[in-house]
């Protein structure tokens, strides 16, 4: 038996659907649901009720989905404490990040929060944004930091994960400054005479923020494909060596900007420049899983200081 299935079946019993839990795993739904049958040859019996619609548990399945929840809580405490890192990882917040918000966003806000929380210890996986929020899922991380846009959401199942807005991002192009401190190339680029492009690859969540652009454009863009990478830092260093235009966020070039070393190549256009939220997430507790206690508290922190004034001088009726 893998762990997995036991993660995959605590989803589907919470989630009710085979689909909607498939894609809280991340797999595809018949992929998903061979998991499910091999967990189920394992035990020998059925754990799900497929002759009634929606997805029903077995009486047999609900004992196991208890069991299930609490092998995994013990095969989790055992891995913790034979490493020997299970005290200090009870004050640690471990947090996954796209490799963009690890560089521009977390440095500033891991410094705001010991200013006004705590002295943190925190350690710091970077990934791409899907492997992020599986970490999340699969429950190698405390916290996922990343961007979010309604047309490119991130799938996490509200009913199980909490949400903040941490703040927002622009995505705009930006190109190298000439001798004049002007952008040496400026959209939207001629059609015989396209734009040398500094492109995230395709499965890179920039990458799709940068196709709403040009597919909600109402003037075409006339670029040709010089350079790919699925890092913006990356894309940061080729535009400044004035390889073409790049899709930035504006954290990631503040400085460059600031010395006039990289300018913003769309002519202030609102047309071709999009923007994301920055979200932060957790798996909500649970009496199962009722996380650490260090993370809770910096929650409850952030929650507080995300309230509106007004709801913070509020006097109780009983003190008027």
């Amino acid at each position: 038996m893998e762990t997995k299935w036991l993660e995959d079946f605590i989803s589907l019993v919470e989630t009710n659907s085979f689909s909607r839990s498939a894609q809280l795993r991340h797999v595809t739904q018949p992929a998903f649901s061979r998991r499910i049958q091999s967990l189920e040859n394992w035990l020998g019996m059925d754990l799900i009720d497929r002759t009634s619609y929606p997805t029903r548990v077995t009486p047999a399945g609900l004992v196991f989905y208890e069991q299930a929840l609490e092998m995994l809580s013990q095969i989790n405490g055992v891995r913790e404490l034979l490493r020997g890192k299970r005290a200090a990882a009870q004050n640690s917040i471990d947090l996954a990040v796209p490799h963009t918000l690890s560089l521009t966003f977390i440095p500033k806000w891991i410094t705001q929060l010991e200013e006004e929380f705590a002295p943190i210890n925190s350690r710091l996986m970077a990934l791409n944004v899907h492997d992020a929020v599986l970490q999340l899922v699969e429950g190698g991380c405390d916290l996922l930091l990343c961007y979010h846009h309604p047309r490119q959401p991130v799938q996490l199942d509200p009913g199980r994960y909490d949400m903040l807005v941490l703040g927002r991002e622009a995505l705009r192009a930006y190109a190298r400054c000439d001798k004049a401190k002007q952008p040496e190339f400026v959209l939207p680029g001629r059609k015989t005479s396209p734009l040398p492009f500094l492109s995230y690859t395709t499965n890179a969540y920039l990458g799709r923020m940068v196709d709403l652009i040009m597919s909600d454009a109402k003037q075409a863009l006339h670029l040709e494909t010089h350079y790919e990478t699925d890092m913006a830092e990356g894309l940061k260093m080729m535009a400044l060596e004035g390889r073409g235009i790049a899709f930035l966020p504006e954290s990631a070039v503040t400085r460059e900007v600031k010395q006039k070393l990289l300018a913003p190549a769309d002519g202030g256009r609102a047309e071709w420049e999009i923007e994301m939220e920055i979200r932060l997430y957790r798996e909500r507790p649970s009496t199962a899983r009722p996380g650490k206690a260090i993370v809770a508290r910096l929650w409850e922190h952030l929650a507080e200081r995300q309230k509106p004034a007004s709801a913070k001088r509020r006097v109780p009726a009983s003190d008027r």
